[in-house]
């Protein structure tokens, strides 16, 4: 890492801290609001859909660039604003998709309750936030940590500041995403998915392939890394696991060949899964120790510099919010979760007594000070590490949510038995959930936060701004969430849970992480987790991370331990297309490196402008995708039916899978020729 080029950025290319350009306006607010609620809803059918979120901050730059162009002269301060604001959208969404529809899953809840919900969501997300100030310093100072995603989107943000920056590919993508989207799920005319299973005695064997552009393009956008151990998965738990416990527990009579696979999948394969990224997520933090503990250190450190009385020193690029505003911030955060958490556990049900009732409710909230700000710290260091699309935030909060339920058990063992009251049970891993959901939204705000900030550092923002930018957003993204996840709930259901009956299976929203979620924590009190296969998990894990460290150590590769068990873990239709799209990147970008180095010198800008423009429009297509799929949402929920639009005839499914791999093809073609344009450079 440390031969890449530092990311301290001088002086020249910031704007000067004694310049004064307005930073809040009344157009930038406003397109901040709608960005934030639009892109909220985007990440949420996504990451609900595939288990992964997608940084909001790159397509939002661009987009307030062509729009700020018809208010006459780019502010690239106010433009910096707008991408804050919209870095908010990601880091709501995913801390609490990937956590509260547990709650469904465990049958807690019967829809996403709305205050609850919220405060969920603002606590945890305005206390990562805060986390995030002391970590600033540390963190964007390390000439080791490169802040991908927050080094892109400043190097956009001053090149949108001298020149105009083209609109189209983004426009086109969202365009041809909401179409192939309405097409898809909402006429019926293209497939979703398509499966071929076979039974041969006692071996069932097969495949299947999804058809989401938005999927296609995220996978586009992860890159072939995270494709590749995504792959591995599929070949563990799909071409290999499931022939092997075809034949080991015999085959079930339930239909059809397919909906025997995922009968196995339901039953074996995503607990190898679960043990896969338990071991993965374990493997992480012990990575990360010594990392860690020395940007909690570096954190203090700087607190101690600022209260020593040198804060009025600070220019305007590298001032945050006062240190005593923070604590006091924090502190009365904690007093609200306190009476959140206080509440939310009722002594009654779990028959406690007030005393033991108080004891948990603080030992929660010191738990949630302490874990919030050590997981916090270790996702920031992800952000400079490997950028907020590729931290693996889900991981974090699974070791969270372990660690915190061992605690509650061995409080509680003495006086409730679990594995005899299976109520209880559920009733505790329930609130183990809904304290790691607070905890992990503050983790991704926390990862969020600190990208935003480092390009805030390349065009010179000031820090304080953008931080209290993130709060107001916190607050706006957590107010829209739970209406957005109750209209999806309503119109696909989640996670195997369905509001109605007879609604179709292959569109619902799987929820991968949740589902993770919700079997760690029952599994710890009931312990009713199929352990042989979790240990199968956990054993290929195991001889991962050795692959994985001696890849990296002899050619310089990876293969993310938590990436093979998504791969098992989620189904076919979720898991392909990433693949396609991740291979898809790594051919468009040997092209590209091959005819930037065929050109001369004075065309390569032009060249690197394909790939730029191909990821735009990948972004295009993710946010047109998405945001047709939550617009689809509303009729469906009416019609309580999601073949409401529906105008395919069953019969003609073949005719329909035909029609999406052409798409497919086709698809990929206008990606790959976006960034590798044919064009002879003189």
């Amino acid at each position: 890492m440390s031969s890449r080029q530092p990311s301290v950025v001088s002086k020249k290319d910031t704007l000067e801290a004694q310049q004064s350009l307005p930073e809040f306006t009344v157009k930038g607010v406003v397109l901040s609001v709608l960005l934030i609620v639009l892109l909220t809803a985007s990440d949420a059918f996504l990451g609900l859909k595939v288990g992964t979120t997608i940084s909001a901050a790159i397509p939002a730059v661009v987009l307030s660039m062509g729009i700020f162009r018809f208010f006459g002269q780019q502010n690239p301060l106010e433009i910096n604003v707008v991408q804050t604001a919209a870095s908010v959208a990601e880091g709501i969404a995913a801390g609490i998709i990937f956590t509260l529809p547990a709650l469904l899953i465990l049958h807690f809840w019967t829809k996403f309750n709305y205050l609850e919900t919220v405060g969920i969501a603002a606590l945890g997300g305005i206390l990562g936030v805060l986390f995030s100030i002391p970590l600033r310093r540390a963190l964007l100072a390390d000439k080791t940590l490169q802040f991908p995603e927050g080094t892109a989107v400043g190097h956009v943000m001053k090149a949108g500041a001298d020149q105009k920056t083209s609109l189209k590919p983004l426009l086109a993508g969202g365009g041809i995403g909401a179409l192939i989207s309405l097409f898809q799920t909402g006429f019926g005319i293209l497939a979703n998915s398509y499966y071929a299973w076979f039974i041969r005695g006692r071996l069932l064997f097969g495949g299947g392939i999804g058809f989401s552009p938005a999927v296609i393009a995220a996978g586009f956008i992860c890159g072939v890394n995270v494709a590749i151990s995504l792959l591995v998965g599929i070949l563990i738990g799909w071409v290999f696991g499931i022939p092997i416990l075809s034949l080991h527990y015999g085959i079930p009579l339930v239909g059809h060949a397919a909906d025997t696979a995922n009968q196995f999948w339901l039953d074996y394969v995503r607990y190898i899964g679960v043990g896969t990224m338990l071991i993965g997520g374990v493997w992480t933090l012990i990575v990360l120790v010594q990392p860690v503990t020395q940007g909690i250190v570096a954190s203090f450190e700087s607190l101690k510099e600022i209260r020593a009385g040198r804060g009025h020193l600070i220019s305007r690029t590298d001032r945050d919010i006062p240190i005593h505003y923070m604590l006091w911030g924090i502190l009365l955060l904690l007093l609200l979760i306190a009476a959140q958490f206080f509440v939310e556990l009722n002594p009654a049900v779990i028959q406690i007594s007030s005393a033991m009732h108080l004891t948990i409710t603080v030992m929660t909230v010191v738990y949630v000070l302490i874990a919030g700000f050590v997981f916090s710290s270790v996702s920031a260091y992800f952000a400079g590490l490997v950028g907020s699309t590729n931290s693996p935030g889900s991981g974090l909060m699974i070791a969270a949510e372990l660690i915190f339920a061992f605690m509650l058990l061995l409080l509680l063992q003495h006086q409730i038995h679990f594995n005899l009251e299976p109520a209880k049970a559920t009733y505790m891993a329930s609130f183990v959930v809904i304290v790691c959901a607070l905890v992990g939204s503050g983790v991704i705000m926390a990862n969020e936060s600190v990208q935003g900030l480092k390009a805030g550092q390349i065009i010179g923002g000031t820090p304080w701004k953008q931080q209290l930018t993130l709060v107001v957003g916190v607050v706006i993204a957590a107010m829209v969430i739970p209406l957005i996840l109750n209209l999806l709930y309503n119109a696909y259901g989640i996670g195997g849970v369905f509001p109605h009956p007879g609604m179709p299976k292959a569109q619902m929203l799987a929820a991968p992480q949740a589902g993770l979620m919700a079997a760690v924590a029952q599994g710890v009190f009931s312990h009713q987790l199929p352990w042989n296969m979790v240990l199968i998990g956990m054993g290929i894990a195991i001889v991962c991370i050795f692959i994985d460290e001696f890849a990296k150590r002899s050619y310089g590769l990876r293969l993310p331990v938590l990436a093979i068990g998504l791969g098992i873990y989620l189904p076919l239709e979720a898991s392909a297309p990433i693949v396609i799209g991740g291979i898809l990147s790594y051919i468009a970008k040997r092209s590209v490196y091959y005819n930037y180095r065929k050109v001369k010198k004075e065309h390569r800008p032009r060249v690197r402008e394909g790939m730029n423009n191909a990821i735009l429009l990948a972004c295009g297509l993710v946010a047109g995708s998405t945001l047709m799929g939550v617009g689809l949402a509303i009729p469906f929920a009416i019609r309580k039916s999601a073949d409401a639009l529906r105008i395919m005839p069953a019969h003609l499914e073949s005719v329909a899978s035909l029609l999406s791999t052409f798409m497919v093809i086709a698809l990929c073609y206008w990606i790959y020729k976006t960034a590798c344009p044919v064009k002879k450079y003189k």
